[in-house]
């Protein structure tokens, strides 16, 4: 099944190396029949063969265990494994072979445990696509072709394991970047509109990410989320100086809120826009060049998200933060506008 996934390759399973063993099997019913129990004549043959102490001598300050069990030659010996005598509950003595099947069988040579419970390893790669569209689709395979018996279950572990969980702590983090960004605005413009408006620019940078993801293969990993989550901070940057200069044009050089205003805001911050992000994505573009260089396992996938988010969104806001702020930000502006001047109203009095 896991050979039949694409993109999985190197498939192997935990090597049992199989040895000679002596197998005792109990016959139950045998068993039953003389009024033995099970757990006893397990016992019993624990203490015949691996010896059980049963008491302790102390020489001077050393203690030393005493422990029961047969001499050598009758463990070394199969016909006196056979002729082993387990009592009966009315005291007679029974040869164990008369109870249970004695024969050698070829036996794993070791059993693995994990948390108390048996466990085999089988481990694959991942060539040519994301780890976790590989899984997913194995897990649906292993679903849909394999009935497990009772108490046997899958556990995927490895990398996939590692990925999922600081998947997890990346979507946590990515939360409180955001509530981030969001409180650091809100302490500033006193205003969600205003806030919601920059952030905007968030998802427009995401357009270009995933495009530039999928055109560079598809994979999702860790390194693309880190690339997200830094694309926020990046993205609202752009927003902060469209709307900071709108602000500043009908606050500061008496411009009325009208078209002319948005026009000539987004015109005079068109030049700084593209300044900053041309920088920027002139940093990234030697980064993404080569993404199979050494060293660029992590910094490639992130350089590609920055990039393609940097482009969509630059292109994006020239456009869409001007038609969003002209239709909803009037509002806004004249509440941020007539805080500011209570605010500082009241610092003159204070002074």
């Amino acid at each position: 099944i896991i050979t039949q996934v694409p993109g999985v390759v190197d498939v192997q399973i935990e090597k049992q190396v199989l040895v000679p063993q002596l197998m005792v099997r109990l016959d139950r019913g045998a068993i039953q029949k003389y009024g033995l129990q099970v757990g006893k004549v397990a016992e019993d043959l624990e203490v015949f063969y691996n010896g059980k102490v049963v008491s302790q001598i102390l020489d001077g300050q050393k203690t030393f265990d005493l422990v029961l069990r047969t001499d050598d030659s009758t463990r070394n010996s199969v016909d006196a494994i056979r002729n082993t005598q387990i009592s009966l509950p009315d005291g007679s003595l029974i040869p164990l072979q008369q109870i249970a099947k004695i024969e050698f069988e070829n036996g794993i040579n070791s059993i693995y445990h994990e948390n108390t419970q048996r466990r085999i390893v089988i481990s694959a790669n991942v060539q040519g696509r994301d780890l976790g569209s590989a899984v997913q689709e194995l897990q649906a395979k292993i679903k849909s072709n394999l009935q497990l018996p009772q108490g046997y279950y899958i556990e995927y572990g490895g990398q996939f394991e590692s990925q999922q969980s600081a998947s997890r702590l990346i979507l946590i983090l990515s939360i409180f970047s955001f509530a981030g960004i969001f409180l650091v605005l809100f302490s500033h413009f006193n205003s969600s509109r205003i806030v919601f408006q920059i952030m905007l620019n968030i998802p427009l940078a995401l357009i270009g990410s995933v495009v530039a993801v999928i055109l560079t293969g598809g994979v999702f990993s860790i390194a693309t989320m880190v690339g997200f989550i830094t694309l926020t901070g990046i993205a609202s940057r752009n927003g902060i100086m469209m709307i900071s200069h709108y602000i500043h044009l009908v606050e500061h050089e008496g411009e009325e809120f009208s078209k002319h205003m948005i026009i000539r805001g987004s015109l005079e911050r068109l030049v700084p826009v593209l300044m900053t992000a041309l920088v920027a994505a002139l940093a990234l573009i030697p980064l993404t060049l080569d993404a199979t260089a050494a060293g660029k396992e992590i910094l490639y996938p992130v350089a590609t998200v920055i990039l393609g988010g940097l482009i969509s969104s630059t292109l994006l806001d020239t456009i869409v933060t001007p038609v969003v702020f002209y239709r909803f930000g009037k509002k806004a502006l004249d509440t941020y506008i007539n805080h500011k001047k209570k605010s500082d109203k009241e610092l003159s009095v204070i002074q």
